[in-house]
């Protein structure tokens, strides 16, 4: 019998880049929550996994509607065996966009998301406390009103939006939640868990005293900007050792309804930024970390705004190849799913990959013959692998 280990030689001398890339899926598993959905329920020809290539090819390919899309995959018509596909046409893509569940690309996600955490978790953290960091932040997509009705935002504007929380062991996208364009940022937390001991790290846009009660009650910690109409006694301050630190003191919120909502007593930071040459006030409940820290801490919030700029730049989630808002969330589900797999593969990897460039050479080789791994870890080296022709027998 093959082992693995030669199985998985095979597959990549006689697949495409794009084929192995969806070996990180297990079909078994995948059949699983088709079945837990009842995706497939009363379906016909069309299966859901020839559904899920063919927007994950819209990601990875960048394919800007439904025509390329089928045509695409149908100009690839020999190289489709491999992935256990036919190419659709367009009726019946945009068919099972609008009706089958998004839900279960949304556990695609969470099934791929486990497998790169453990990668992550044995590469280098950037602090050396043990607590795990988390950002949490939104972000608009517009939308065409006149074609998405259902998404009102403003008077003329459609638009949808993402809340996303983001782990910064190997900066990996943890939940995701898509809401109209309206639902203010606050709302959504509740669907969030916050496990004791995370340090959670978000803007005065998520500035909410019954929420932070409600971490301090649980034994998780966050970092947050101090609103400037914040109302507070200092109880205790604190010596302070750095240069940049103007101030660290112990405070209690002041305010018949914010005492109440947040009864515990909080910390706030006051630091100086020399590169913009401004003051800034952080709120945490965290006692035991050091000030420059905590400023250090909300700098690294700007890793999420750097998410939002990948994933809107390097995917198809500006502009949507369905109008239902099944169809959106399908296609914002598989965008998250690609970035999943170019983070996973940037984890890897060898070579030093920046997203950008990843995102590019895997579109340009994404039909190519070549071992995945080998790639990858040396993608200007690695040359084609050559097919082996099939004998011709005299007739």
């Amino acid at each position: 019998k093959d082992t693995q280990f030669t199985k998985g030689l095979h597959m990549s001398k006689n697949s495409s880049l794009f084929s192995q890339i969806l070996g990180f899926f297990s079909r078994l598993e995948f059949e699983n929550m088709v079945k837990n959905r009842m995706a497939e329920y009363k379906s016909k020809g069309f299966s859901c996994w020839q559904q899920f290539v063919s927007m994950l090819f819209c990601q990875l390919g960048k394919a800007n509607s439904l025509n390329e899309i089928t045509k695409g995959l149908a100009s690839c018509e020999g190289k489709l065996k491999h992935l256990g596909i036919k190419a659709p046409s367009k009726s019946t893509l945009a068919y099972a966009n609008e009706h089958r569940p998004w839900q279960l690309y949304q556990d695609v996600f969470f099934s791929l998301l486990d497998k790169a955490k453990l990668l992550a978790s044995s590469k280098k953290r950037k602090f050396r406390f043990k607590s795990k960091l988390y950002s949490i932040d939104a972000t608009v997509i517009d939308l065409c009103l006149s074609m998405y009705e259902w998404a009102h935002f403003r008077r003329a504007k459609g638009a949808v939006k993402l809340h996303m929380r983001l782990d910064h062991d190997g900066y990996l996208p943890d939940y995701a939640i898509v809401t109209d364009g309206k639902c203010h940022e606050v709302k959504t937390l509740k669907q969030f868990h916050f496990a004791p001991g995370s340090i959670t790290v978000f803007d005065k846009g998520y500035t909410d005293y019954t929420f932070f009660g409600y971490l301090c009650t649980v034994g998780a910690w966050f970092v947050t900007r101090l609103k400037s109409n914040a109302v507070y006694s200092v109880i205790e301050a604190r010596t302070v050792n750095s240069k940049n630190v103007l101030s660290d003191c112990i405070v209690h919120l002041e305010g018949f309804y914010s005492a109440q909502k947040c009864p515990h007593k909080l910390r706030i930071v006051t630091f100086y930024d020399e590169e913009h040459d401004r003051v800034l006030e952080f709120l945490t409940n965290n006692m035991k970390l050091s000030a420059a820290t905590i400023a250090a801490i909300y700098k690294e919030r700007w890793a999420i705004e750097n998410f939002f700029k990948a994933l809107k730049q390097y995917l198809k989630i500006k502009t949507f190849v369905g109008t239902s808002s099944n169809a959106v969330q399908i296609q914002i589900w598989t965008a998250l799913i690609s970035i999943l797999l170019l983070k996973y593969m940037q984890l890897k990897s060898t070579f030093g990959w920046s997203l950008s460039n990843l995102a590019a050479l895997i579109r340009m080789n994404l039909f190519t013959y070549r071992n995945l791994w080998d790639w990858i870890n040396n993608p200007y080296n690695t040359p084609p692998v050559q097919l082996e022709e099939q004998m011709c027998l005299p007739i």
